[in-house]
């Protein structure tokens, strides 16, 4: 399966508090080879961006130790 593909069957999912309107989110998806698809919720037509299993995760660890937060 190429990745064009495999994007547009992905088990596309975003955060519980997002909301029933489901608008400011973004969805994740995990692909092949650990890589994870990201798309916002708003434009799913998009393309949406594919990074690698590290990059992921060191996105996760900077979120969990607030390195984002305002």
């Amino acid at each position: 399966m190429d990745l064009s593909d495999e994007l547009k069957n992905a088990a596309w999912r975003k955060a519980a508090k997002s909301g029933p309107n489901g608008g400011d989110c973004l969805e994740v998806a995990p692909l092949s080879g650990g890589r994870v698809g990201l798309r916002d919720t708003e434009a799913p037509e998009k393309a949406p961006f594919v990074v690698s299993a590290g990059v992921w995760a060191a996105f996760v660890d900077g979120v969990k130790k607030g390195e984002f937060d305002f």
